[in-house]
């Protein structure tokens, strides 16, 4: 036998195999467990987690089916375990390669652990909102909120100790996400330590570490990526920046020279100011008063300004979206291959496993089954049989390692019975057939959906007139928008029209529209609303549902779909990207907090071009003298200061008030966060503008037909093939339900319309490319297969 170090997929002594007399007796053991005894000649690939040094022993033939049982099914768990990890883009250095390590990795790769850790990290973000400074509703005790503390960490703490239980401890500089985890938890234990016992809060910026633990979880895979794109991102925004602020230093020390003598002029007074006024004239947020005082002394002078912002602004900050837009289409595309060939190569891996010494080339469907129990557990047998049929294009009744290649696609797909030309009323009571069959009819008129967006147009004349009117009050206002005659009549065609649709095309094929989806939301929600308006005359917020009735207008024109397809398409990056924004918000939140909490903004800044933005009165009000409520006494407040930076109207306000009252260094911080988001929000809006070209680009090589044949699939399941596969009588029983004994059985699947299967079909010839490129076979010595 192969050294175990080094071969992690050593099959079986020939000593194992199980004499075929025996089947019977064995069979009689164990009907329901799938095992070799529906190939006794046939002994698989063994698993790394069950490989010993010294072979296998079998004592008896009872106890050689068991341990040939016991080899298979650990051979499913762990080919389950790699598409996992490929799925979720693991590195498979982190596999667990002894069988003390399995449980360790199936206690943390759980759905139970998964919410656990989900919910611990929350918790810990969370504790900034009871911690001094704190919420004043939310405030808690510090030995409270320290035991909560700590707690939370003893649980992550016990998740890294199980995850080194398997990766090792030598392998841990390799895993730099679990290295940076395992450094942070250390530091925050001792200080979460030290806050219980000396019963009181200190300086601890590393509070802003927390939302590391928050990233690192299951559930977030979405924004480590985000994350991760962000950061291959960054050296072209560095040249970018680097070049504009070689030009902003320019101008500054211009600006220096030619204003800081002149009255009345603020700006320029120190080399400082004049960098900082100069990066703030780059955000806009500062013009045209920055310019005015040497506009006064001479109108030439704009000039100066002009040039500035037209060059910094107009063309190179557009030039680094450019750049950044460049960068993201390469690595949305990089990304893609990577992820593609890494499933693929998991694929390889799980293959070896699930193959027999006889047939090394080829998986049957008793070992493809056996994986479904594991990587696809909610799906039934005759969903399985579909994958299997799905993937065996050579219809050999075996798959190959090519075929076996797509099974992440094979386990998206969603299988329902074809009836052909058969409506879904077929079977109901027959006067409910024949109304149902007039809906049909009526839906698939032609002119029935010019009819509809006539009715919609005429609700929003109706709408417009409604809201011209005058009304001695708001209440009354509202019930005469939602309850008149008018608007109760088009209420009612709504619900006609919902009510048509699903009775003509059933609910299934109804909801199958997102169109229509959004028709039954609005729908409900104007009946509700009409419930709250006669129930509660006060509340006049449901007002505004009724003109999300106009929304349908929007699918007439081509433009407005590829608009919304693109927000469908965006839907999880902006999702990751928002908790990207508030982890970011989090960090700088923590900071503020500790370095501006306890200062009192009212009134300060006396002598200062921004003194009136912070005059704070008892017995007056300016409109102001407000800006003393941007403040960072606690995580809600610091949250809202932080968005009113990131809108950058009138920040540089804020950063001159706390510049004058804590110190002058203090901008460097507001600096910091402004090209913080700056970067962020020119990735994001880098990602839009590449979701939107790849979808134009899609719809103009893809026509309605090719992605109708895309976004389906239609098998047919012959009795006698399903026989010639499945050896398991039970499992035979369970099927005659779903098929046709001794005929055909014809099924259709349907992928969701995702951005991965758009790529697959926009990228189909690089693809072949990054296939011949990169042989799928690997020469590790760790995932080498041998039979």
């Amino acid at each position: 036998m192969a050294d175990p170090q080094i071969d992690g997929y050593i099959r079986f002594q020939d000593d194992t195999i199980i004499d075929a007399s025996d089947a019977f007796s064995a069979h009689s053991i164990n009907r329901n467990v799938p095992s070799s005894q529906d190939y006794p000649n046939e002994i698989g690939s063994q698993s790394s987690l069950t490989r010993a040094d010294n072979g296998v022993e079998l004592t008896s033939p009872s106890d050689s089916y068991y341990d040939v049982d016991q080899h298979w099914e650990m051979n499913y768990h762990e080919a389950a375990i790699f598409l996992e990890e490929g799925k979720n883009n693991e590195k498979f250095d982190s596999h667990p390669r002894e069988p003390d390590a399995l449980p360790a990795y199936l206690l943390v790769h759980n759905r139970w652990y998964y919410g656990l850790d989900l919910t611990t990290s929350m918790v810990l973000l969370a504790l900034a909102l009871v911690e001094d400074p704190a919420v004043p509703l939310f405030e808690l005790p510090v030995g409270v909120h320290g035991m909560i503390e700590l707690i939370a960490l003893i649980i992550i703490g016990a998740e890294v100790t199980l995850k080194l239980r398997w990766i090792g401890w030598s392998t841990i500089l390799k895993h730099k996400r679990t290295m940076i985890k395992c450094i942070t938890l250390a530091i925050m234990f001792v200080e979460a330590l030290t806050v219980l016992v000396r019963q009181s809060s200190h300086f601890r910026v590393t509070r802003a570490l927390r939302p590391i633990f928050l990233v690192d979880t299951r559930h977030l895979g979405g924004v480590r990526r985000c994350i991760r794109q962000i950061l291959q991102s960054m050296p072209p925004i560095f040249d970018m920046l680097g070049l504009i602020f070689f030009f902003v230093s320019i101008y500054a020390i211009l600006g220096y020279y030619l204003f800081s003598q002149m009255p009345n002029s603020t700006y320029f007074d120190t080399l400082f100011d004049s960098f900082v006024s100069m990066f703030v004239l780059l955000t806009t947020a500062n013009f045209p008063d920055v310019m005015m005082p040497a506009y006064a002394v001479s109108k030439w002078y704009c000039l100066f300004f002009i040039s500035y912002l037209c060059i910094c602004l107009y063309i190179l900050m557009n030039l680094m979206l450019a750049v950044v837009y460049e960068t993201f289409t390469n690595i949305e595309r990089e990304k893609f291959r990577k992820l593609l060939l890494h499933k693929r190569q998991a694929c390889h891996h799980a293959f070896c496993l699930l193959t027999t010494k006889q047939n090394p080339m080829k998986m049957r469907f008793r070992q493809f089954e056996g994986l479904m129990r594991y990587f696809a557990p909610n799906k039934s047998i005759r969903d399985v049989l579909l994958m299997f049929k799905q993937l065996n294009t050579s219809n050999s009744g075996a798959l190959t390692l090519d075929e076996f290649c797509n099974v992440y696609d094979a386990v998206a797909i969603n299988w329902e019975v074809q009836y052909a030309h058969i409506p879904w009323f077929h079977s109901a009571w027959m006067p409910l057939q024949r109304l149902c069959q007039l809906m049909h009819n009526l839906v698939m008129w032609a002119h029935f959906e010019s009819v509809v967006c006539a009715i919609v147009v005429c609700n929003g004349v109706s709408m417009v007139y409604r809201a011209l009117e005058s009304y001695p009050d708001l209440q009354s206002a509202a019930t005469t928008f939602l309850a008149s005659w008018d608007a109760l009549l088009f209420l009612f065609l709504q619900v006609i029209e919902v009510a048509v649709k699903i009775l003509g095309l059933g609910m299934s094929q109804y909801l199958h529209s997102g169109w229509n989806f959004c028709d039954l939301m609005v729908t409900s929600l104007g009946l509700l609303a009409l419930l709250a308006i006669y129930l509660v005359p006060a509340f006049t917020y449901g007002v505004v549902v009724r003109p999300l009735r106009l929304l349908h207008l929007f699918k007439m024109k081509k433009r407005y779909r590829d608009i919304i397809g693109t927000l469908a398409l965006l839907t999880p990056l902006m999702c990751s990207t928002a908790v990207v924004m508030l982890v970011l918000y989090y960090f700088f939140a923590i900071i503020g907090m500790e370095l501006f909490e306890g200062y009192d903004m009212k009134n300060c800044c006396k002598g200062t071009a921004v003194e009136d933005f912070y005059r704070y009165s008892a017995n007056e009000t300016s409109a102001l003298g407000y800006y003393y409520l941007n403040t960072f006494e606690n995580l809600a407040t610091s949250y809202v200061t932080l968005f009113e930076l990131t809108v950058v109207n009138n920040w540089f306000i804020m950063m001159t008030g706390y510049a004058s009252v804590v110190h002058p260094a203090s901008r460097v911080y507001f600096i910091l966060f402004y090209l913080t988001t700056m970067v962020v929000l020119t990735i994001v809006v880098a990602s839009v503008l590449e979701a939107f070209r790849f979808r134009i680009q899609y719809k103009r090589h893809t026509s309605k037909r090719d992605e109708e044949k895309l976004l389906h699939e239609e098998i047919d399941l012959k009795w006698e093939e399903i026989q010639s596969w499945v050896q398991d009588f039970h499992v035979l029983e369970k099927l005659r339900s779903d098929l046709v004994v001794g005929g055909i059985a014809t099924f259709v699947g349907v992928r969701s319309r995702n951005r991965e299967i758009l790529q697959k079909r926009m990228y189909r010839s690089e693809i072949d490319q990054w296939m011949r490129e990169t042989p799928l076979m690997s020469d590790s010595p760790v995932t080498t297969c041998k039979h």
